[in-house]
């Protein structure tokens, strides 16, 4: 589908300097059914078909914007042989099930995959996400947003809808919690934050107990008003504890 509209919109291009919108290939997919050559076309689902187009429509639009080369035709060798589906071609086709029937089972079933599939991957990219931000920045900030004013743009309510901001928020909290504890030292080790501070505070009592300086300097003002440091000497002890 994808050649056949890229050759019908280069001969009308390159021939006579006329573009093909997408809603004019859509209308030549419906003639196109009806040929003897394409009529295989009728007895699959139209919305892999209008995918297709669809992203045709995109590589069109980034080469004339200049953002792209002109389309190529794509290879059955190297093209995935996949078919790209929306969820409202198992739904909205849900609806059209008689009730109580097998079909309607069937095909409320394959809805239920697919939501459950869209939810894992967005899951699973809002896990890289939060990952790699707490992992790459010091500091995270986050805006709060009334989500509820936002859907009232009919254009972008599904979209603000399907992005999961309270998910994304719930992982970066915990992922921050958890990140904070933990640093990586230029050599590639991992430390704990509490595992660290004991090792310096052992290294400290253990010079205290050899060299009996004192862990914490006491100050005191003289009358110059400057202050100056008295160290409170303690006594050697005989033996050093190891670690």
């Amino acid at each position: 589908m994808y050649n056949k509209a890229l050759d019908e919109r280069t001969r009308a291009w390159y021939g006579e300097q006329r573009r093909i919108s997408y809603v004019q290939t859509s209308a030549a997919l419906t003639e196109w059914k009806k040929t003897a050559d394409l009529a295989f076309l009728a007895e699959v689902s139209s919305v892999p078909l209008q995918q297709a187009l669809r992203h045709l429509q995109t590589a069109f639009g980034n080469f004339f914007a200049q953002r792209a080369k002109y389309p190529r035709y794509k290879s059955r060798k190297k093209s995935r042989a996949s078919a790209e589906y929306t969820r409202s071609a198992f739904t909205r086709e849900l609806s059209r099930k008689a009730k109580g029937s097998v079909n309607r089972e069937k095909a409320r079933r394959k809805v239920a995959r697919v939501h459950a599939r869209i939810t894992d991957r967005r899951r699973d990219f809002l896990h890289k996400l939060t990952t790699r931000l707490v992992r790459e920045n010091q500091t995270v900030v986050i805006e709060d947003l009334t989500v509820r004013n936002l859907l009232k743009n009919g254009r972008l309510a599904r979209a603000i809808s399907d992005a999961a901001w309270t998910d994304l928020r719930m992982m970066l909290e915990y992922k921050c919690a958890w990140y904070v504890r933990e640093w990586t030292c230029d050599c590639g080790a991992v430390h704990d934050r509490d595992v660290n501070a004991a090792r310096n505070i052992l290294a400290a009592g253990l010079a205290v107990s050899a060299c009996g300086d004192g862990v914490r300097p006491q100050r005191e003002s003289s009358r110059t008003g400057r202050s100056s440091v008295k160290q409170e000497p303690q006594r050697a002890t005989a033996g050093i504890p190891r670690l």
